[in-house]
């Protein structure tokens, strides 16, 4: 275990090696813990679990938008803190090899492809049809392992929920509407006008391609 006082001393300690997960106090050493965590994710594909004294929902959200795994907020008990931090961290080791896709009844070692993309359960990677990777927050992937699995189904929001909540993580309502937005900006040719994941009005959310096992 290390400790870092800054942005500084943070990306010093992750360059240095394999770090599991990160507790980032938004107030880490007087700096911007989001704009830290936005650099974290840029560059890392490592589980983030923001600790801040703000308790305002759009705080939450914005920390989840940028990539965050969990968000605590402070005062906290001990107990609780370790307990998130476990299902953290059993999110990304249920993508480790040996581990086994409940939901297909197939090996961790399942690739899926669909339109240019191939999605990686062993090693939990997006790559793209050059090879080149496309880094996703956990709960990025987990939504679209869930689209992957279920193409051409409507899914709503409490689908969605119900879904993300069996890998231990409740999301706020809001945090749906949000993780589909990040996530078709990194799946998407136009974000804008997505062909890949369409809103299916007033019920939820539909995953269009093809999909196959690459």
């Amino acid at each position: 275990m290390a400790e870092a006082r800054n942005g500084e001393e943070l990306f010093a300690e992750l360059g240095k090696g394999r770090v599991d997960l990160i507790t980032l106090d938004l107030a880490l050493g007087g700096e911007d813990g989001l704009e830290i965590a936005r650099r974290i994710r840029a560059r890392y594909n490592v589980p983030i679990v923001m600790i801040s004294g703000k308790s305002d929902t759009i705080d939450r959200v914005v920390g989840l938008e940028l990539g965050a795994d969990d968000y605590i907020t402070k005062p906290f008990h001990l107990r609780e803190v370790l307990a998130r931090l476990r299902a953290v961290l059993r999110r990304y080791e249920a993508g480790s090899p040996g581990s086994r896709d409940a939901s297909s009844g197939a090996g961790a070692g399942s690739r899926f492809r669909f339109e240019n993309w191939v999605l990686d359960m062993t090693r939990r990677e997006l790559l793209s049809e050059t090879g080149s990777l496309q880094e996703l927050t956990t709960a990025e992937f987990n939504l679209l392992e869930i689209f992957v699995k279920r193409p051409g189904r409507v899914l709503s929001r409490d689908n969605i929920m119900d879904h993300l909540k069996g890998s231990d993580w409740s999301p706020l309502d809001r945090t749906i509407d949000n993780l589909i937005v990040r996530l078709r900006k990194k799946i998407e040719a136009d974000p804008n006008t997505p062909r890949l994941i369409k809103t299916v009005r007033g019920v939820g959310y539909v995953f269009t391609p093809e999909v196959s096992r690459a």
